[in-house]
């Protein structure tokens, strides 16, 4: 069982729950996942392990995932199927396109931080 740091669910899906699940840890894969790197996850092991934990809550049926390394400033795109993350350096925002219009993330605090 894995919990992303963030994450959203379309509204038809999480309705589908019965309410006890709603209340609980839900039995389902969030269509977006957030995950932030922290000095902890720095080096080869912690580099792995969050990879792995993105490529499993992609096989599970997340649409998009972010990885947000703020040591490179940097965010990795995990996109539904086989494609490798898409890496992007230098970058600002986030937007969730059509999976969740209007859903962006300003990312200059977390940089900052």
């Amino acid at each position: 069982m894995l919990s992303p740091d963030a994450s959203l669910v379309h509204l038809e899906r999480w309705q589908a729950l019965t309410p006890e699940q709603q209340r609980s840890f839900a039995p389902l894969c969030p269509d977006l996942v957030v995950e932030l790197a922290s000095p902890s996850d720095e080096g080869p092991r912690g580099g792995t392990a969050l990879h792995q934990k993105m490529e499993l809550y992609r096989r599970n049926g997340a649409r998009l995932g972010w990885l947000l390394l703020p040591a490179e400033q940097a965010v990795e795109i995990w996109q539904a199927g086989e494609a490798p993350p898409q890496r992007l350096a230098a970058v600002t925002t986030l937007d969730a396109g059509e999976l969740f219009p209007g859903l962006q993330i300003d990312l200059a605090e977390i940089w900052q931080a």
